[in-house]
């Protein structure tokens, strides 16, 4: 049976046709483009896509379905999902369902059918851009009214409406495990905790507006700050929170975490023409000179000027167009990546970063505990 029409609008008028599937009905976001081969349900899942119409790069999606093991939240976190070709099975050992099923199940409007490479070299050309995905008209002027009226990504402070309303636990026991660490939320993803944990860290998940006093209440050795969603400079409680953090304990801090970490340290970010969104970003390790492929969804970048005030030094950045990537400070331990070492899924180049948290909170323990005796 033939899904009823839908339509993609984008504010500069330009549409594309297709089908409804998941749910349907009438959505609106930031339209951008994911080029991952593989991983769609992490992709639904990552907090960091809230108020985004997400599109796929891959041409078929869908066909190994969905699972209980792969989300990095608990539901979809999407605006929207749209897809060249939704494919209505699901063929793997692991499938509980299907992905059209699971996408109307959790209330998320999709649209399959359409031209995604004439879409994704648009958003190339143009830059991401609201849209609107409705089954109701074709009318582009009245599309392109309905992505006019949305909100626009700048300036919105989307960490507050997808962090957690409530501390929790992840991992060992404080008791079992070799660090404790306070995460703070702005839209953490499941594998992060698991890599974490993997780490001997127990850790205790807050709120993104926990103040600075009461994450030090829990006697933490290292301080994490996680992806999310939206513009990084409304989050000005969060980066003065951070700035009152960074010379007590150990911090690193990834995608959305980096752009605060920057912030605090005086720098600034700006919005990117269409983001990094996908498995495949080379990132060159600086020290080393070693090239990581990397996974990625963020839209805004911090600006280099960063590094002029000299307490800086900018250890990773982007081959494909030279943006900032990650940086240490030179006399405190802080560390902070733009991309994602922990990669659900893969690659799994940049494992390593987590140890190298283990090895900051390590030597900083040490140096409290001689600060002590003496």
């Amino acid at each position: 049976m033939t899904s009823p029409r839908a339509w993609l609008g984008l504010e500069d008028g330009r549409v594309f046709e297709g089908h409804s599937f998941g749910r349907a009905g009438e959505t609106t976001g930031e339209v951008v483009f994911n080029t991952g081969l593989t991983g769609y349900q992490e992709v639904l899942t990552d907090p960091s896509y809230a108020g985004q119409i997400v599109t796929m790069t891959y041409p078929h999606i869908g066909n190994y379905g969905v699972n209980d093991e792969d989300g990095e939240s608990r539901a979809p976190q999407v605006a929207g999902f749209a897809v060249r070709e939704s494919s209505p099975i699901a063929s793997s050992w692991r499938a509980k369902g299907s992905l059209s099923d699971y996408l109307d199940a959790a209330g998320v409007v999709g649209i399959s059918g359409i031209d995604t490479r004439a879409l994704t070299r648009h958003l190339r050309t143009r830059g991401a851009m609201r849209g609107v995905i409705a089954a109701d008209t074709e009318d582009s002027t009245e599309l392109q009214a309905r992505a006019r009226a949305s909100r626009s990504m700048v300036g919105a402070d989307l960490a507050s409406e997808v962090t957690c309303s409530e501390p929790y636990s992840f991992g060992p026991s404080p008791v079992e495990a070799e660090h404790r660490v306070v995460a703070y939320d702005f839209g953490i993803k499941r594998n992060i905790l698991e890599m974490l944990a993997r780490q001997g860290c127990a850790v205790t998940v807050v709120p993104a507006g926990t103040s600075a006093a009461d994450a030090l209440l829990r006697e933490p050795d290292g301080i994490f700050l996680s992806n999310g969603p939206g513009d990084p400079e409304p989050l000005a409680y969060a980066v003065q929170t951070v700035r009152e953090l960074m010379r007590e304990r150990p911090i690193f801090g990834i995608c959305l975490g980096h752009q605060v970490l920057a912030l605090a340290c005086g720098g600034r970010t700006f919005k990117l023409k269409f983001g990094h969104r996908g498995a495949n970003q080379p990132v060159k390790h600086l020290a080393s000179g070693r090239v990581e492929i990397t996974s990625q969804n963020h839209g805004f970048a911090v600006d280099p000027a960063l590094y002029s005030s000299g307490d800086l030094v900018q250890t990773h950045v982007n081959l494909n167009d030279g943006t900032d990537e990650g940086f240490r400070h030179r006399e405190l331990p802080l560390m902070s990546v733009q991309y994602h070492p922990e990669a659900s899924p893969g690659p799994h180049d940049s494992h390593y970063l987590f140890s190298d948290f283990s090895e900051l909170m390590r030597r900083d323990r040490r140096r409290r505990d001689g600060q002590a005796r003496g």
